[in-house]
């Protein structure tokens, strides 16, 4: 069938059409990567202080506490 015969208005078709089209949505990168980065210092910074700090207990047991001699 010729598409000039058909009984559908082919401008209402169209505009058919482009409502039923998927809206594309473009994902920014940029918060994704900053998040990304942030997250990343924030375990680097941590393990370094962990590494780094000095142990919370100072005070040594004697060594009869430890069952030495």
């Amino acid at each position: 069938m010729d598409p000039r015969d058909s009984a559908l208005d082919p401008v209402a078709v169209a505009y058919v059409r482009a409502l039923l089209r998927p809206k594309t949505r473009i994902q920014k990168m940029a918060p994704v990567l900053a998040a990304a980065a942030f997250a990343a210092f924030c375990a680097l910074s941590f393990a370094t202080v962990m590494v780094l700090a000095p142990p919370t207990v100072t005070q040594h047991l004697p060594d009869d506490r430890l069952g030495g001699p």
